[in-house]
């Protein structure tokens, strides 16, 4: 009996420490410290699943922005050494002018010699406008056959139909140094203010600056631009024309940009 009640007496002070404890815990849950400090710890795991999330999404557009990086330096490639070979043409063309011009001496007596050297000049000049950017392209054309119709002119000396062709090639030979924009038409008709920057590229816009194009070297045709740069096509324009100050302007790197 006296086992039983002292066994009693231990498990009524057991219940009445775990009832204090269990009191003493529902009191602290219940303090706003700690409420506080549950939310912290809530708002901080928020957070970094929100910033694992945008770290996520960042790396997904780091790749796809390297891929079409990749892509865009491709192509500038090849557009580089398209370029690199009609410079070389005309460079070789300068040169042989250079060379001709150290025999021109006497040249009045060595016509027979000389005249199918510019006849060849003449034909070589008209293949060079015909396989480049075809930018005043008319206009280059004419210029060609002004020159092979003073072949035909027995006022015209030699040495002036000499002369007239080493200018001409002067004149294209400046085209892939300097930038020009002029009005024309399209192949459909529409005219347009078309942008040249030296030999790399020929753009354009329409006259409501609405549409803007660029001349495509693989597929050899005009193809639209996206509208987003039709800001910095008019501005180029505006600076080409002479309209507004020389200043940094966003032009598209032109490859592939009518699929975007």
């Amino acid at each position: 009996m006296l086992i039983s009640h002292i066994s009693k007496v231990r498990l009524s002070r057991y219940s009445i420490v775990l009832a204090l404890l269990i009191a003493a815990t529902f009191a602290v849950a219940q303090s706003p410290q700690l409420r506080t400090a549950v939310q912290v710890v809530n708002n901080s795991n928020n957070q970094a699943s929100q910033t694992q999330n945008n770290v996520n999404r960042l790396n997904d557009q780091t790749e796809e922005l390297l891929v079409q990086y990749r892509a865009v330096i491709a192509e500038v490639e090849a557009l580089t050494i398209y370029n690199r070979e009609i410079e070389n043409l005309v460079n070789d063309q300068a040169l042989a002018i250079q060379n001709y011009n150290t025999e021109m001496e006497g040249l009045e007596s060595t016509n027979r010699a000389v005249v199918p050297l510019i006849i060849e000049m003449i034909d070589m000049l008209r293949q060079v406008v015909q396989a480049d950017v075809p930018f005043l392209k008319e206009e280059r054309l004419e210029r060609v056959r002004k020159l092979e119709d003073s072949l035909d002119q027995s006022n015209v000396t030699t040495s002036e139909k000499y002369r007239k062709v080493t200018e001409a090639y002067q004149i294209e030979l400046d085209y892939g140094r300097t930038v020009g924009t002029y009005q024309a038409n399209r192949d459909d008709g529409v005219k347009v203010n078309f942008l040249r920057i030296g030999r790399a590229a020929l753009l354009y816009q329409t006259l409501d600056e609405t549409t803007s194009g660029w001349w495509n070297v693989s597929t050899k045709s005009f193809e639209e631009l996206p509208s987003r740069y039709n800001s910095a096509i008019k501005q180029a324009i505006r600076i080409a024309a002479k309209q507004a100050a020389p200043d940094l302007v966003g032009l598209p790197v032109l490859v592939n940009l009518s699929g975007e």
